[in-house]
């Protein structure tokens, strides 16, 4: 059997992403059985004290092994964080070079959402493919810049080590591990029984873009308020670098150190928010509001479109207005 440890952490965390793991990884156990098959995974709640609390002391779990204690595992999973990830990371650093050593003794890695934090601090996502929630996106960069984070995906699968995108879409992670250990047959059964949307692969229908903010510098802030204040409007690059007495080199190495975008793509992600918002309202015309956001080739708009949200304009209304839902 698959050994499987799920991590208990110390503090705020999803406990969703705990429960719903081990609920999905049993089930899948159970269908195996009832078809007078072995199952797979062997699953054991690993935490660095016997009685973790949560929301508040409302719920509690009873780790079965603590940290010292713990075999060695086939697969880790490290369950979404919460609240402060500075603090989370700090109340939770003994499990970091457990972590490491897992890994360096062939065990897998698997980070649920925001546990992509805890799984970067060990500096074994450095130069690789990672991603998290879409809200933490920003944060993430800056803590961890030698990471290379996938925000607009579900699923990463580099070298034994996996991570899943925001909230509920780690139950996508979890049945992509299940059809690699039980079979695909097995996660289509899961995929029913539990009414996860099988094969999912992308978050960015859900992303809001807000804009990288949490930054230092000011002209670059006040740049990026100015692209947000004037969406209709095409702003060139030089207009932008002499607002702020910059040369345009220096603007835009500032700029993609700031926000993790180029002011092109940034004036992009800005226009389709602006897009998306008026297409939630259900009111105006596809072209008009391709026109209000300021682009004039519908083909390109459409194309920009798709490229940043995974679906065309006339998807994107048909999901999230009323009137698509009837």
């Amino acid at each position: 059997m698959l050994q499987v440890a799920i991590l208990i952490p110390e503090g705020p965390s999803i406990l969703s992403s705990i429960i719903g793991t081990h609920h999905v990884l049993s089930g899948a156990n159970e269908h195996l059985e009832s078809l007078g098959k072995k199952p797979v995974f062997q699953v054991q709640l690993v935490g660095l004290s016997k009685k973790i609390p949560f929301s508040g002391g409302l719920y509690s779990i009873h780790p079965e092994a603590i940290l010292q204690d713990a075999s060695l595992a086939d697969l880790v999973i490290v369950p979404a964080l919460d609240g402060d990830m500075g603090l989370a990371l700090e109340r939770n650093k003994d499990f970091i070079p457990w972590l490491v050593q897992q890994y360096r003794q062939g065990a897998e890695l698997a980070s649920l959402c925001t546990g992509a934090f805890l799984l970067a601090a060990t500096g074994l996502l450095k130069g690789r493919k990672c991603a998290t929630h879409w809200m933490a996106a920003g944060a993430f960069q800056k803590s961890f810049p030698d990471v290379d984070l996938i925000a607009e995906t579900i699923i990463t699968d580099e070298k034994g080590i996996y991570s899943s995108g925001g909230a509920y879409s780690f139950l996508n992670l979890i049945l992509y591990l299940i059809e690699k250990y039980a079979g695909r047959p097995t996660a289509i059964f899961c995929s029913k029984a539990f009414e996860i949307d099988f094969g999912r692969s992308c978050q960015s229908p859900f992303t809001i873009f807000h804009g990288q903010k949490t930054h230092e510098d000011e002209p670059i802030r006040q740049a990026q308020l100015f692209m947000e204040n004037n969406v209709k409007d095409k702003i060139s690059v030089d207009r932008l670098a002499s607002m702020f007495a910059l040369s345009r080199r220096n603007f835009e190495r500032r700029f993609k150190k700031a926000t993790a975008n180029t002011p092109a793509e940034y004036q992009q992600r800005i226009k389709i928010e602006a897009a998306k918002q008026s297409l939630e309202r259900g009111r105006a015309s596809v072209t008009d509001i391709m026109y209000e956001v300021g682009y004039t080739d519908s083909k390109a708009f459409r194309i920009l479109f798709k490229k940043i949200t995974g679906l065309s304009p006339v998807e994107y209304r048909n999901k999230y207005t009323r009137e698509g839902v009837a």
